[in-house]
């Protein structure tokens, strides 16, 4: 991926090497994917797990977030990774910055956190272990960039572009809570049965990766970003990150009822829809499936 040369993002709160911790909750996104897997294994029912997750409201009382200071310590190992993390946050504001204005709206980025180990966020605590995630409460993205090199080892997705599309995932979530879309679905939390619900929840995983994919077209139009093996990349990830590969390498069968991401087709399929056509009007929330 040529991203050298993207204008680095003012909105990345850096707090590696800081304490949190806290209840752990989730805003949506592929940060749940690691906590499921772990609630699989220990014999938990993943529709409770994604229950207590996803509400999106607050859960324990915010504490004021600074950006961590370069202390005598000098550079981190993983300072290069928050260097492309800053870049791919950058390219998504100009994207979305555009595409807003091509519409006669102006677009509000969201703030990107990186933490080690766990943070504090307005959903309550963050962990680690569960990946990058977004949370609407605070409009932040957060992530622990030890998940690059899980993607990479654990989830044989390597390349740069493999960590941009979990990235640009997690902004598809924050442009979906200023559409509106996000409250829409939390609106049914309680009024479905949880397999109904989970429905849901795939078509909201779906369509953040379409956006995802919208993003890739944009910003390869505007910047030239893809390289040969790019789009592979990416598309090896959302098939790692399938439910029903999840489920399969965890337990060994698939429930597609428990559900909540899609399956490895449906997120590739998304993914590379948003790419190809680079149109918003191509993945709208009725029109996923």
């Amino acid at each position: 991926m040529r991203w050298q040369d993207l204008r680095r993002s003012r909105n990345v709160e850096d707090r590696r090497g800081m304490s949190g911790g806290g209840k752990v909750a989730v805003g949506g996104g592929l940060g749940v994917i690691v906590l499921v897997v772990l609630g699989l294994l220990m014999g938990q029912d993943p529709t409770e797990i994604l229950g207590n997750l996803q509400g999106g409201g607050p859960t324990t009382q915010q504490s004021e977030t600074r950006p961590a200071e370069r202390g005598p310590a000098g550079p981190r190992p993983d300072d290069q990774m928050a260097d492309f993390v800053s870049a791919v946050l950058g390219s998504t504001e100009d994207v979305w910055g555009r595409i807003y204005a091509e519409n006669n709206a102006q677009y509000q980025p969201p703030t990107l956190q990186l933490f080690s180990d766990a943070t504090q966020s307005a959903c309550g605590g963050a962990s680690s272990a569960m990946g990058p995630f977004y949370c609407p409460a605070d409009q932040k993205v957060y992530i622990d960039l030890t998940f690059c090199d899980q993607l990479r080892d654990r989830f044989r997705a390597p390349g740069e572009f493999a960590v941009a599309y979990v990235v640009a995932h997690e902004v598809g979530h924050h442009v979906q809570n200023l559409m509106g879309i996000s409250g829409q679905v939390q609106q049914q939390r309680g009024r479905l049965s949880k397999a109904d619900y989970n429905k849901l929840s795939v078509k909201l995983e779906l369509q953040a990766d379409f956006l995802a994919g919208v993003w890739a077209n944009r910003a390869h139009e505007m910047s030239n970003i893809l390289e040969a093996g790019d789009l592979e990349a990416a598309l090896t990830a959302a098939n790692a990150i399938g439910d029903d590969k999840l489920q399969k390498e965890s337990q060994g069968y698939v429930v597609p009822d428990a559900f909540t991401h899609g399956t490895s087709q449906q997120r590739m399929y998304w993914f590379k829809k948003g790419y190809q056509t680079g149109d918003l009007s191509q993945g709208r929330f009725e029109d996923i499936r």
